[in-house]
């Protein structure tokens, strides 16, 4: 991997979308180290002019991108793009892959730094970007799997529009505007109205009528643990939310353990932040984590019904720690780079 001092030719694939856009914040949040920065997407986008450091980019047409000389490309152009992500990391660059192409191949690492960093020594050119609703709910599990082994974890979502992307942003103001002037509400991105609404699915079904979205997270839990064994249930839900993922989790353990163990333990986890004071009617909210780094936990309690269970509640930025945020720490894991914040 060549590249200029410490600095970095980067490039972003899929860099209109939202995730892209995001690639773009953090990286300069960050300081991340880039000599030379490339942006790429459909050719649809092709041509787009996008600033950055001061300076305007001309984005490229992914189809046509020559990776050669690039040392980390970001990919976020949707799993039919893998051969793309493919070809990237076949000229060399590194390729952090936000999509579901690669996350079960055992060939390819899944990673989330702060639960198993170590995995990401074993890429081949590609390491995968965990689903977002997975890599917020395994930033929790695996500070309290290293004190008191999981036996079983049962996981309802609610899914911001975000992580649908730009269109479902627009559907959810579109519809919310159309029902503010007594206009007929239209629904194109998911199967039933959205605002004022809950849906209970995400993404399409799957074996069993376990949508994809619930399998990512039974799977890639699992493989992130490395607990093949754990028993996962999940059902997931979009919200009327923009941005943000909330979860509400029920975790059971091998032994009895005490919220109080379960506050203390999350407290020193990096990446995770404890807000959970009932007698203030203190929780972390979606509007709480938006834009931020960390995944907030509350409500943290006792199972009434089985005492080796601790109920919990968390929410993270899924565009951030989801997707972006965490394959730029990828990135910095595997390549030694120390992020520098402001």
């Amino acid at each position: 991997m060549s590249h200029d001092g410490a600095n970095y030719r980067v490039a972003i694939a899929g860099a209109t979308g939202v995730v892209g856009q995001e690639f773009l914040r953090i990286l300069a949040e960050r300081k991340f180290p880039i000599s030379e920065l490339r942006l790429m997407a459909s050719a649809r986008s092709a041509g787009t002019r996008i600033e950055f450091a001061g300076k305007e980019l001309v984005v490229e047409e992914l189809a046509q991108a020559d990776f050669a000389g690039v040392d980390v490309a970001f990919f976020s152009a949707g799993s039919s793009q893998s051969e793309h992500a493919r070809r990237a990391a076949s000229q060399g660059a590194l390729v952090v892959d936000n999509s579901s192409a690669f996350r079960m191949d055992p060939n390819v690492p899944l990673v989330v730094p702060e639960v198993n960093a170590a995995a990401a020594a074993a890429h081949s050119g590609i390491i995968a970007n965990p689903n977002c609703s997975t890599i917020i709910l395994v930033a929790v599990l695996a500070p309290l799997e290293r004190q008191a082994r999981i036996r079983r974890v049962v996981v309802s979502t609610y899914q911001a529009v975000s992580g649908s992307g730009i269109a479902a942003v627009h559907e959810l103001e579109a519809q919310a505007e159309a029902d503010r002037e007594g206009r007929p509400v239209e629904a194109s991105v998911y199967p039933a109205p959205i605002h004022r609404n809950v849906i209970p699915f995400v993404q399409a079904f799957g074996d069993d009528d376990i949508t994809t979205e619930e399998w990512k997270m039974v799977k890639e839990t699992r493989r992130i643990l490395d607990r093949p064994d754990l028993a996962v249930s999940a059902t997931c839900v979009r919200v009327p939310v923009l941005r943000a993922h909330s979860e509400a989790v029920n975790i059971e353990f091998e032994r009895e353990v005490s919220p109080d163990e379960v506050r203390a333990w999350l407290a020193e986890a990096p990446g995770v932040r404890v807000v959970d004071d009932p007698a203030r009617t203190s929780f972390p909210t979606p509007l709480d984590a938006q834009d931020g780094d960390d995944v907030l936990v509350g409500r943290i309690r006792k199972d009434p019904g089985n005492p080796r269970a601790i109920d919990l509640w968390l929410t993270g930025d899924q565009l951030r720690k989801g997707a972006a945020l965490n394959a730029v720490q990828i990135a910095e894991a595997v390549l030694g780079v120390a992020a520098t914040a402001g």
